[in-house]
């Protein structure tokens, strides 16, 4: 990689969109927010993305991590985003979702489970609210475990176990995922109550444990077939997924 000092027109046009979070090992630096148009069933809907990154070091002098991204090969470590649609900070009613990474449902649209769906049609839900943010967590693959690991998890469904089988059998906890990081960048966004999208209480708990102000739940279920009937029962059976009539699989 070659090293040369930052040129000042670059730091002065990156500065301004970095906001620095402090945590308890160093600090989050979020970065934007950034027009996104996207393609949503078809229609394009511009949201306003932002992206974080973890760092030991805590400092406002953002051209010393700038600077130190060249030395890093960050394209093979995980950052999070955000996608915010309307007046996310200050709107009165907002929804929003904490969308776990998932790399066969999201990018290939596997059928084995319903991530996909979920993460498209939260985005129009939020859209047609007219305010609200999409969380998109990547430490978050197979509830935690990595995506190698869900690979086995996978080859051990097809075997006869479930979902949370699967992992305790590999060693894991049904659901390892961590909400923290995104709880802070969620209060350096806004402060007002939120609805959450989600059929999980643990991502209820979540922000309401950290003093996050919940106004209410919107539940996510559908897309169900023959290939993950089987893995919505068990979120709803073993994983505590709150079932709501008319939109879940049946008993």
């Amino acid at each position: 990689m070659k090293d040369t000092k930052l040129d000042s027109k670059v730091l002065d046009v990156l500065q301004d969109k970095i906001q620095l979070i402090k945590t308890e090992k160093g600090a989050i630096y979020l970065v934007g927010p950034i027009r996104l148009p996207v393609n949503l069933y078809g229609e394009t809907v511009v949201f306003h993305w932002y992206c974080w990154l973890n760092c030991n070091e805590v400092t406002e002098d953002f051209e010393r991590i700038i600077d130190k991204l060249s030395s890093v090969n960050l394209a093979e470590l995980q950052q999070s985003s955000v996608l915010v649609y309307g007046d996310f900070t200050y709107g009165e009613d907002a929804i929003m979702r904490m969308h776990s990474i998932c790399h066969t449902g999201d990018i290939f649209g596997s059928k084995r489970c319903d991530c996909g769906f979920q993460l498209k049609r939260s985005m129009k839900m939020i859209v047609e609210h007219g305010t609200g943010a999409l969380f998109y967590l990547a430490n978050h693959e197979g509830r935690g475990i990595g995506l190698f690991s869900k690979a086995m998890a996978y080859i051990l469904q097809e075997n006869n176990y479930d979902t949370v089988e699967a992992n305790h059998a590999l060693g894991f906890v049904d659901d390892a995922r961590n909400y923290s990081d995104a709880i802070r960048v969620l209060k350096a966004l806004r402060s007002k109550p939120v609805t959450l999208i989600t059929n999980n209480p643990k991502k209820l708990d979540a922000l309401k444990n950290a003093g996050l102000p919940v106004s209410g739940r919107k539940p996510l279920w559908g897309d169900v077939s023959e290939y993950n009937e089987k893995y919505l029962q068990t979120k709803i059976n073993r994983s505590g997924h709150l079932k709501d009539e008319g939109t879940c699989p049946n008993d």
